[in-house]
């Protein structure tokens, strides 16, 4: 059985905007997983990711943040309702959901004159390690360890730096 299973979804309109960008979405799931393997997260679990429009990060940031404004990233974590239950040894745990902003990673890439490869693989690490509890908004020493963590697993990924 697969220590990861990774799902990696384009908001339906968006899919042939993505592709002509030339956006790598396996590097989706190599972010995923590197985050898992660097943070020393077992498996088996399931992890879905999202890339939307900016429009859908802003309904989601309303709706569930109580901030009517686009976001770069969003993570949901499972809340555990009934995780608890007893569960086969070899059962699939949901860890969660991220969704990320085209829009962003593309505006993101140019203010920070890097790939968007790049971006995007930093925007799926940084909600994943939130997925695991990480919170730099909590405090300069909390946004410190995240960097790091970030940091950690984006080593572990071949990206180009510069378009």
């Amino acid at each position: 059985m697969c220590r990861y299973q990774i799902d990696v979804l384009v908001e339906d309109g968006l899919e042939a905007v993505v592709a002509e960008a030339g956006l790598d979405l396996a590097l989706v799931e190599q972010a995923v997983t590197a985050v898992l393997e660097v943070e020393g997260v077992a498996g088996p679990l399931e992890v879905s990711v999202l890339l939307a429009d900016d429009a859908r990060l802003q309904a989601l940031n309303r709706d569930f943040r109580g901030l009517d404004e686009p976001t770069d990233v969003l993570s949901f974590a499972d809340d555990g309702d009934g995780a608890a239950f007893v569960a086969q040894p070899d059962a699939v745990r949901y860890l969660g959901d991220v969704a990320l902003s085209y829009e962003r990673v593309v505006a993101q890439a140019h203010e920070y004159g890097h790939s968007l490869d790049r971006e995007l693989a930093y925007l799926t690490v940084h909600g994943m390690l939130h997925l695991l509890g990480y919170d730099h908004e909590r405090g300069p020493d909390d946004a410190a360890l995240m960097r790091a963590r970030e940091e950690a697993a984006l080593a572990q990924l071949v990206l180009p730096e510069t378009p």
